[in-house]
Order: C-alpha cells, then sequence, then structure tokens
C-alpha cells in the first residue's frame, strides 16, 4: 500500500505534466501549421503565377481580351483557390474572377501580402492574399494576386489537434500502466537501484569490487558507441557543409588556433629545416631551400608561433643556435622557433639518402625506378625516427599538443610519440603519392611503415586517390577495422581519419606584389640576360633535379616541337631551372649527366650563332629570381611523371597578375585536378607535349586571360591556409571529440 502511494505521488506529476504539455503544444503546433502552410501557399501561388505569365505577356498591349480573362477563370477552378485579379502597372484591377471581392485593390491587396500573416477575411472564411510580379523582357509589367481558401487550415488543425490530445493521453496512461506493473513486480530491485543511483554507482561508476556487478555496467557500452557514431556523422555532416566561404589568411588561421584549438602548442617536424644557415665570404648567409614542403608549411609556421623541428644541414646552423640548439625564425622577424637535431654522416646516408631516397620515394613515385631496400638503412631510418620522436616529447610543454609531422622521411614517428603522449593529436601529412597495395608489398617493413603511420589522428593526403590507396593498403596487410564511410580506420583502439587535403602555397600580399618589377621590365632583362631579341618567346620550367620531375620527357617535346615547326627555330627558347639533389645517389648523377647530354645534343642540332633552344640552369634560385622568370615566360611547363601535388604550378599561376601566359600541366601531378584550365598533358606522350607547346605559342591574349584569370582564382581562394585551417579544424573536432570519450571511461573506472 505504501509503495503504490509512492507510486501515485511519483505518477500523478507525470500526467499532470503531460496535460501541461498538450495544452502548450496546441497553439505551437497551430502556428507551426499555418507557416508551413502559408509558405505552400505562397509556392503554389508562384506557379500559378509563372504558368500564367507567357499570356500574360502575349496580351500586354491589351489586359482586358476574352482570352485572357478565359485562363484565368480556367486557372481559379482549383478548389483551394477563391479568385484570382490581375492588377496592372498603375494598380488597377483588370482582370479578375468571380470569386475575387470586388472591395479588394490592388493596393490593399499588396499591403496585406506584406505581412507576416497576410490573411483577409470574407464571408465565406479567411483566404491568404498573394501578390506575385509578372515580368516581361523590359521589367514587372504586371501583378497577379491570388486569393487561397484557408478553411481547410482550420479542419485540419481541428484534426490534429483531436488526435494530438489521443496521442498524449494514450501515451500517459501506457506509461503510467507500465510503471504501475514494472514498480510492483520489482519493488525492491527498483529501490535498490534507485539508491544506487543516488550514491553514482551502478551507472557511471562499477559497484564495489565484493558485489556482483563488480565489472563496468554493459548498459554504458551502447551509449558511448551510439555518442561517437554521431559525434563522427556530425564531423562528416561538418567537413561536407564547409565550402569556400572566406577567404582563408594568417589572421584567420590564428583566429582557427585561438578557438577551435584554444591556443595549443603546435609542433612541426620535417627533415628539411625552412632557413639554412651557410658560412659565406662576408660572413653567415641564410637560405630558403627549394622545397615544396616548405613553400606550403613556413606561412603556417608564422601563422601559429609554434615550434620546428628539422635536420640542422647548413655549415653555420651549428653556429646561431642557443644552448638548446633553438634559434628563432625568420631572421629579423622571430615568429616562431626552430629546433635543429645534428645527424653523423652515417645517419643521413641510411635514415635520408637510403631508406627515404633510395626506398620509399621510389616506390611511391611511379616512375620506373626501382626501390633499394637495406637492412642498415631500415635501423638508421628507425633510430632517426625515434631521436625525432623524443625530440617532440622535449619540446613539449603540455600532454597534448597539436603536432604535424611531414612526409615520408618519418612514417615510424607518429606511433612513436603517440607511446610518449598519448594525448596528443598527431597530424600526419604525406607530401608523395602513396601508391597501390601490389606496388606497397614490395617494401619488407610494410607493417612497420603502416602501424607507425597509424599513430596519427588524421593522416593526410593530396588527393581521394591516394587515401583509397593507403586505405586499401591497410586493408591488404593489417588486421584493422575500416569504416569506409568516415574514412576511419580503427588499429589497436586508436582511430586514424585518412582525409585528402590538397596542399597549396601563401598567395602573395599586395606588400609582395609591390616589390615586383612589372612584366614587361622582367621580360626585358630575361631576354638581355640570354641574348633574346625582343619578339623571341620564351618557356620556364622550374623543378628540382629528379627523375620523377619529366625534365627529360619535356627536352624531347622541345625537340620536337623544333622539328614539327621549324618557323620556332630561332624565336623560342626553352629555360630550365634545376636545382641539384641528392647528388651522392647514383641513380641522379646519372639522371643529371643524361639530362646533360640531350641538352647537349638538341642545342647542337637546332642552335646557332648568339641561340641556344635550351639554357639548363642547374643551381639553386632565390624566389624573387623565380619570380622574375614566371613574369618573363609565356608558359610554363611541368611535366611531373608522378607527384603529389606539385608546387610550382601554382607559384607560376599566382605570379602572373597580368593574367597572360600558359600553364603546361602533367595529368600525373596531383595539381591536374584542380586547374583544369591549364593544358593538360601526358609526359610520356612526346608528340601531346609537343602540340601544346605549340599551342600555348599561339594561343590568343584573350583565351590566355580567361584561363589565367580562373586559375588564379582557384590558388588565391584554395591557399595554403585553407590547407592547414582544414586539416587544424579537423584535429579540433577530433580533439573534441576524444575528450568527450575521455571524460566517459574516467567516469566508468571511477
Amino acid at each position: 500500500m505504501n509503495s503504490l502511494r509512492l507510486q501515485l505521488r511519483f505518477l500523478l506529476p507525470l500526467v499532470l505534466t503531460l496535460i501541461a504539455t498538450a495544452y502548450l503544444v496546441l497553439p505551437l503546433m497551430d502556428r507551426l501549421t499555418l507557416r508551413w502552410f502559408s509558405r505552400d501557399l505562397n509556392l503554389r501561388g508562384s506557379l500559378v503565377a509563372s504558368a500564367l505569365s507567357d499570356s500574360i505577356a502575349e496580351n500586354r498591349q491589351d489586359f482586358k481580351t476574352r482570352r485572357l480573362q478565359t485562363l484565368i477563370d480556367r486557372a481559379a477552378q482549383d478548389e483551394r483557390l477563391v479568385g484570382i485579379g490581375l492588377c496592372s502597372i498603375e494598380g488597377e484591377v483588370v482582370r479578375r474572377t468571380a470569386g475575387f471581392p470586388t472591395d479588394l485593390t490592388c493596393e490593399k491587396a499588396r499591403e496585406i501580402a506584406g505581412k507576416n500573416e497576410s490573411q483577409l477575411k470574407l464571408e465565406g472564411g479567411s483566404v491568404q492574399v498573394g501578390m506575385h510580379p509578372i515580368n516581361g523582357d523590359n521589367g514587372r509589367m504586371a501583378d497577379l494576386v491570388i486569393l487561397h481558401d484557408l478553411s481547410f487550415l482550420e479542419r485540419r488543425s481541428q484534426d490534429t489537434q483531436k488526435y494530438l490530445i489521443i496521442l498524449i493521453a494514450s501515451l500517459g496512461l501506457a506509461m503510467t500502466l507500465i510503471t504501475v506493473v514494472v514498480a510492483q513486480l520489482s519493488w525492491r530491485g527498483w529501490m535498490a537501484g534507485a539508491r544506487a543511483l543516488l550514491r553514482g554507482e551502478g551507472v557511471l561508476m562499477p559497484m564495489s569490487p565484493t558485489s556482483p556487478a563488480a565489472a563496468a555496467p554493459p548498459e554504458l557500452a551502447p551509449l558511448a558507441a551510439d555518442l561517437r557514431a554521431r559525434l563522427r556523422d556530425l564531423e562528416d555532416e561538418y567537413r561536407r557543409a564547409q565550402g569556400p566561404d572566406a577567404e582563408w589568411n594568417p589572421e584567420r588561421l590564428r583566429t582557427l588556433l585561438r578557438t577551435t584549438l584554444r591556443g595549443d602548442q603546435v609542433i612541426v617536424v620535417s627533415n628539411r629545416e625552412p632557413y639554412i644557415h651557410e658560412k659565406g665570404p662576408d660572413g653567415v648567409i641564410v637560405k630558403r631551400p627549394a622545397s615544396g614542403l616548405v613553400t606550403a608549411v613556413e606561412p603556417v609556421m608564422r601563422a601559429c608561433s609554434g615550434t620546428w623541428i628539422a635536420h640542422g644541414s647548413g655549415s653555420a646552423d651549428h653556429d646561431v643556435v642557443d644552448s638548446n640548439d633553438r634559434v628563432m625564425v625568420p631572421p629579423g622577424h622571430d615568429e616562431y622557433v626552430l629546433r635543429r637535431l645534428w645527424l653523423t654522416p652515417e645517419e643521413e646516408q641510411g635514415f635520408y639518402y637510403g631508406f627515404s631516397n633510395e626506398g620509399l620515394w621510389p616506390l611511391c613515385h611511379v616512375a620506373h625506378v626501382r626501390p633499394v631496400f637495406r637492412e642498415a638503412d631500415w635501423n638508421r631510418y628507425r633510430e632517426v625516427n625515434q631521436r625525432f620522436a623524443d625530440a617532440v616529447v622535449a619540446e613539449a610543454v603540455v600532454e597534448d599538443p597539436v603536432v604535424l609531422v611531414q612526409d615520408y622521411h618519418f612514417a615510424l614517428l607518429p606511433a612513436m610519440i603517440r607511446k610518449k603522449l598519448p594525448r596528443a593529436t598527431i597530424l600526419t601529412f604525406w607530401h608523395i603519392p602513396w601508391p597501390n597495395p601490389e606496388s606497397f608489398g614490395i617494401c619488407p617493413w610494410r607493417r612497420e611503415i603502416l602501424e607507425g603511420m597509424l599513430g596519427s589522428t588524421i593522416l593526410g593526403f593530396h588527393t581521394r586517390f591516394h587515401c583509397k590507396n593507403f586505405i586499401e593498403t591497410v586493408d591488404r596487410y593489417l588486421e584493422a577495422r575500416i569504416e569506409h564511410e568516415h574514412s576511419t580506420i580503427s588499429f589497436h583502439d586508436d582511430d586514424t581519419l585518412v582525409e585528402s587535403y590538397p596542399i597549396s602555397i601563401e598567395w602573395p600580399s599586395d606588400r609582395e606584389v609591390a616589390t615586383w618589377a612589372p612584366v614587361d621590365v622582367c621580360r626585358r632583362n630575361v631576354r638581355e640576360r640570354f641574348g633574346y631579341g625582343p619578339d623571341h618567346y620564351i618557356a620556364v620550367g622550374v623543378d628540382r633535379f629528379d627523375y620523377t620531375k619529366g625534365i627529360l620527357e619535356r627536352l624531347h617535346a622541345v625537340e620536337r616541337l623544333l622539328e614539327k615547326h621549324p618557323k620556332w627555330v630561332g624565336r623560342f627558347s626553352f629555360i630550365q631551372v634545376a636545382a641539384p639533389s641528392r647528388s651522392s645517389l647514383e641513380e641522379y648523377r646519372s639522371f643529371q649527366d643524361r639530362i646533360q647530354q640531350v641538352t647537349e645534343r638538341i642545342n647542337k642540332r637546332f642552335g646557332s650563332e648568339g641561340y641556344l633552344p635550351v639554357h639548363l640552369l642547374a643551381e639553386h634560385h632565390e624566389h624573387a629570381a623565380l619570380i622574375e622568370l614566371y613574369r618573363a615566360a609565356e608558359i610554363c611547363v611541368v611535366t611531373s611523371l608522378h607527384d603529389g601535388m606539385n608546387l610550382v604550378c601554382k607559384e607560376f599561376v599566382a605570379a602572373r597578375d597580368d593574367e597572360l601566359g600558359v600553364l603546361i600541366l602533367s595529368r600525373f601531378a596531383g595539381a591536374a585536378r584542380e586547374m583544369p584550365e591549364a593544358l593538360i598533358v601526358n609526359p610520356y606522350h612526346v608528340e601531346e607535349c609537343a602540340d601544346a607547346l605549340e599551342q600555348g605559342l599561339a594561343m590568343p591574349a584573350a583565351e590566355q586571360r580567361e584561363r589565367m584569370a580562373s586559375l588564379r582564382a582557384s590558388v588565391r581562394e584554395f591557399n595554403v591556409y585553407r590547407w592547414a585551417g582544414r586539416m587544424l579544424a579537423d584535429g579540433g573536432r577530433s580533439r573534441l571529440r576524444d575528450r568527450i570519450q575521455a571524460r566517459l571511461k574516467r567516469h566508468q573506472r571511477a
């Protein structure tokens, strides 16, 4: 009896709450129903006006024709239409149906239609007034006033109220009966559970170790799984909803870091350093290496003010660091910290030249060079990765820094950092392509590399194609749970999001552009330097001396152009900037020798006194010198045999503020998917590349401007800050999700 009284005390407020809810919900339902149907009626009115617009336009000279009246009468036969009136531009009702009120003027109809309710009371009930413009070639020529019957809304509202009251009453009765029955059958268990709930046991915490329920309650498992699924769905929806809304710039990236990442510490790890200090005849000089990675990541670090960890390779690098091997960069601005690590010649040979560039580089690039894998190189690679991981731990001032791991030199690093800093958010970006599973299977340590990379919170590639290859590789060689819909891999209870983030460049600021010489001046300077005439055409290529860049293929294309079109002999030259790279490797030395030989052969075949068709500049060029070449050239040639992205094409586009110039781009470069306005070629097809050169040289200025304007808009919008912002924003959402899951786990363990 006492339990029944307690149940009634509990159920009575519940029933009263349901009744009060019903009375509160009914007016809201009426307003929502009215709003929905008003929107529907406005849409129906627009459709009627659209259907009649052509006929009204045909009779715009005389709206009082009988044919027009017949059309309006026929349209008003809809059971929900009360009447239709046609207002002239002067505000006179020139046509009306039988149901249209005679005292309703055009001015009054416009006033009623502009209100939120837009209703008019008539003898037969309420009507909704809608006024829809009829437009002709010269603008608005009339207005159509449509009166919709609203009496059916009242009937539908009454039905809705009746059904809603019945539903709520039924739910209340069912809940009452179920509660009473369950409480009577298991009163003692219910009370014990209630007491445990009040003590915090049994739901968020396990019972005492001596009780049968000492294990964590299984009730939380579905809740946690559902929460993770909902968070992931929301994250996917957010990413899909993201668009090129506002311009990405350093300030927006800083704002993102202050909000999404709440000012957390950011650490970048790469093999190549952003600034190299070299000993010169007049003291220490500072150089920026010719690297797409540095071009992309360095602006991000200036915006983040974090720490960059890299291998110190300059002859004066030791002389400028402090006792902790740190130096502030950029020189004279001191915007972030550069922490240098020192490698012995043996370590550099095995880690960098050996496993990284004789093994992983040709393995990932389909450029028909066989990879070489040595046990000694692998051991050095693993040791150096561990040294960089220790440096990250030493530089971390918090338990959960944001670590950006760059490129194929550090495939093992994410898992090593995860072991020491389990709460860190590790964003790994793979700057080169990822091969298919069959090709990657050549690597003897494929499992170790995949496991190392899956220590990442987010693993980024340039294109979805590379993401797909990586997921298929993991599926082939590891036992991991893969969610293809979310592009997520779960390995050892850690989730890794595999996503595409097309990298880009920093769009030049107005201050930088103001320092550039005009295009005419750049063109004149370059022509004078190489001895060209004023009407000489120039194509330029800018690359590292690497067999994946297609330098040999473009030289063959230049040779074929001069064969097919002799008119360009003496009027066209190709300038190839090729910064020396990895010259200690035999494959690279032989490649450089071959390029020299082909260049000499073409110049001997087509050259003459004072004219060389090919100029090979095998030396490092500063950024300002490259800008001058970009602005002077009619064509930029990018013929990579296989490339993750290739930023040279984007640098060329950014340099052409005159909106002239032609970009010839390999279909095997990741940038080809973003830059369809370029002349896309197959670099292996010599004839096609030669024809593209001819097309570029003959392209009219108007077509060049049209293509270049579109390319510039794309590169400006999808700049390096957007690349970093998307990746860091995804990292911030992952941190939020991990924190929620960590709280659930702490509650379970408490």
